[in-house]
Parts: structure tokens; sequence; C-alpha cells
């Protein structure tokens, strides 16, 4: 997971300008299930590198499928997990070891969208996060990504990865907001909340950016903020 953190720094840190708000709204210990939402091939590298806990990801089995990608989501430990409907085993099997990691009070990192956003806009959330908080009751911690939408690894201009990159340095915020209780989540709650984010952050459709970023993190709290650049 070190792997992780350290690939997302360098990356970012040479190709964006990355705002950080609301870093106290983590729990410094304890199982926390950690839900964003989903905007591009690599959001997974700026939750990363935002957070100062080491995360354990949940991500769709197909990125394993690539070798290179198998072995380094393997060291780090994700977790892969698919929809019911295509692999049931994959799935409980994702489920048992999102228990397992929460129990043991690690931070879990889930994007229940399952796919990422073709608008900019905030697709319907899937209900495994209800599911894995009945089991486990945690807090759950929300978090807005604003300002991917129109990079090279989104869906703005077909899929993701293809054509040439358009933008460069550009800046990204990501927003941990206000943990919700576990009686308080379900998944309107949980999606209402990142929803409310985004707007305050002023994420645009289409190419996307960030206009306002004064009072995103109390959708969460009002908060000090770190920079990568």
């Amino acid at each position: 997971m070190r792997g992780l953190r350290l690939l997302g720094r360098g990356l970012l840190g040479a190709g964006y300008r990355l705002s950080i708000e609301g870093l106290e709204n983590l729990p410094k210990e304890g199982g926390t299930l950690v839900v964003s939402n989903h905007v591009s091939f690599h959001d997974w590298l700026f939750v990363g590198a935002s957070l100062p806990r080491p995360p354990r990801f949940v991500m769709h089995h197909h990125h394993f499928r690539y070798p290179a990608l198998r072995a380094f989501f393997t060291a780090s430990r994700v977790i892969p997990i698919a929809p019911r409907k295509e692999d049931p085993a994959i799935l409980d099997a994702a489920l048992a070891s999102i228990d397992e990691a929460l129990k043991n009070g690690e931070l879990v990192v889930l994007f229940p969208e399952g796919t990422m956003t073709p608008d900019g806009g905030l697709s319907p959330f899937r209900p495994g996060l209800e599911r894995i908080v009945e089991q486990r009751p945690v807090p759950v911690v929300p978090i807005a990504i604003s300002g991917l939408f129109g990079s090279f690894f989104s869906r703005a201009h077909g899929a993701p990865m293809s054509g040439w990159p358009r933008r460069f340095r550009a800046p990204v915020s990501v927003t941990i907001g206000r943990p919700l209780a576990p009686s308080e989540v379900d998944v309107p709650a949980v999606r209402a909340r990142i929803e409310a984010m985004l707007k305050h952050a002023g994420e645009a459709h289409g190419r996307g950016g960030i206009s306002s970023q004064s009072s995103l993190a109390t959708a969460g709290s009002s908060a000090p903020r770190a920079t990568l650049s």
C-alpha cells in the first residue's frame, strides 16, 4: 500500500495541482468505510494520495486481467469485486474481505457507482454499501473528487485513455466530508451528501473544473487545505 501512495503522489504532483480539504473529518483509527464518486480511471490515485491512513481499495475484478496491474494491486491488497449477476462468488469473497478489513480497523475505499461517470454527473449508487454497514457498523466518510471530468482518464471524450491528453497541471480537489454514523447510512443519504459536496465544488458537466471550494468540506466542515503541487 505504501507503493500506491508513493506512485500516486509522484504522478499527481507531475500532472495535476491537487488540493485536499477536510482531513480532520477522517477518523484517526478504527474501521472506516470511505465512499467516493467515480470520475476517472485514476481516481484511486487521488484518493490514496489524499488520505493520511493507508486504504484498502475495492475495484472491479476486470482490472486484474492485466498482469502488471494484477501484481501491483495484489501487492497493494486491493479487493476485487463483481456485480452479483456477473460473478456471485467474487462478490461474496469481496464482501467477506471488506468485513474482515473493517473488523481489523482498516480504511476501506468504495466507489458505489460501480462505473465511471459518462457525463460528469453522479450515477446511481449500488446497494452494497448498506449491506457492508449492516454487517459491520462503522462510520462512513464521503469523498468528493472535483475537476477530473474532461481528463484523458475520464469518459468526457469517449472511452478513457483514447486520443491524446488535453489538459496538464489541471486543478483537482479531493474533499473529505463529515462522517456518517452507521445509523445514518443508506444509499440515498450517502449519495445526497456527495452530490451536495460536488455542487458546492462547482463541478461542471463537460470538461469540469473547480470554480468554488470554500464551503465544500462541510457538506463536511470548514477545514484547512493541504496542497500537492
